[in-house]
C-alpha cells in the first residue's frame, strides 16, 4: 500500500513538473512581442506646456550703421519642449540678422537734424494650452530712423505637440476647402468689409490666425485691408461653420450645447 502510495505521489508530481515546465518556460521572445505591440498602440503622452519669458543675450544692444543707429529689445521663452525653443530662436535670427551679426559700429551718414535712432523690438509669449494645440504670440516692432512711425506685426504661432510641427493654414483647412472657409469668413464679416470696400474677390485668407472664443480669428497684417490707424484686421469665422472644413484633430475642445 505504501510503495502505491509514493508511486501515486510520483505521477502527479511529474504532471505537475511538466505543466510547469510548458507554461512558465515560454520563450521570452513571445513575451516581449507581446509588449511591443502594446506599447506601439499606445498614443504618445500629450506635455503640459511651462514656458517663462527671458531675454535673448545680444553681443551688442544698439548698433549704428550709415542708415542710422538700432537699439534692441528682443525677448523669448524657454518652454519645457526643446523643439519649441528651437523655433522661436530660429525666428528671432532671421527677422533680424544684424542684432546677431556682431558687427562694428559704422559713422550715421543721415542730414543733418534728422532723428538718426531707430529701434527693433521682439516678444514672444505663451498664450494657452487646448490638448494638443499649444498657442504662441510672435510681437514685432520697427522704427527706422526717420520713418514717420514705426511698424508692427502680431503673428499667432500654433503648434500640434502631437506632432511636434508649427500649423500653417494649408497644415488647418480640410484639402479643397478654401474657396468654401474665404466664403464663409467674407458671410459672416460682411459689414466691415463692405464698409472698407471690399467685395470677396478680393479677400485672401491670411496664413495668421488663432483660436478665440467665438471662433477661429484670422489676422491681417498693417495696411492690407485698413489703415495705419485701424490696426491689425481680424476676422472671424465661427466653429460651428468650421466643423466640416477644418481638421478635426485641429479644432479645439468646445462645450456641446444643447439644441433649441
Amino acid at each position: 500500500m505504501a510503495s502505491q502510495h509514493i508511486k501515486k505521489t510520483a505521477v502527479i508530481f511529474s504532471i505537475l513538473t511538466a505543466t510547469w515546465l510548458a507554461t512558465g518556460c515560454q520563450p521570452k521572445s513571445d513575451a516581449k512581442k507581446e509588449q511591443k505591440t502594446t506599447t506601439q498602440t499606445e498614443k504618445p503622452a500629450i506635455p503640459v506646456i511651462q514656458a517663462k519669458v527671458t531675454a535673448v543675450k545680444l553681443p551688442k544692444n544698439k548698433l549704428c550703421l550709415e542708415d542710422g543707429c538700432t537699439t534692441y529689445n528682443f525677448q523669448t521663452v524657454k518652454t519645457n519642449q526643446l523643439w519649441i525653443n528651437a523655433y522661436f530662436d530660429n525666428r528671432i535670427k532671421k527677422a533680424d540678422p544684424n542684432a546677431f551679426a556682431n558687427l562694428s559700429d559704422q559713422q550715421v551718414k543721415l542730414p543733418e537734424g534728422m532723428p538718426i535712432d531707430g529701434q527693433s523690438m521682439i516678444y514672444v509669449k505663451y498664450l494657452g494650452q487646448n490638448y494638443n494645440l499649444a498657442s504662441f504670440e510672435l510681437y514685432t516692432y520697427t522704427y527706422s530712423a526717420g520713418a514717420a512711425h514705426g511698424m508692427y506685426h502680431q503673428e499667432y504661432v500654433i503648434f500640434d505637440l502631437t506632432n511636434k510641427k508649427h500649423i500653417t493654414v494649408a497644415d488647418l483647412l480640410k484639402e479643397g476647402s478654401d474657396a468654401t472657409v474665404k466664403d464663409r469668413l467674407y458671410s459672416f464679416n460682411q459689414s466691415w468689409l463692405e464698409a472698407h470696400n471690399i467685395t470677396k474677390d478680393k479677400l485672401q485668407l491670411s496664413d495668421n490666425f488663432y483660436y478665440g472664443n467665438e471662433g477661429i480669428v484670422f489676422v491681417y497684417p498693417l495696411y492690407e485691408l485698413a489703415s495705419y490707424a485701424e490696426g491689425l484686421t481680424e476676422l472671424t469665422l465661427p466653429y460651428d461653420q468650421a466643423t466640416d472644413v477644418i481638421k478635426p484633430e485641429y479644432l479645439p475642445s468646445q462645450p456641446v450645447l444643447p439644441k433649441d
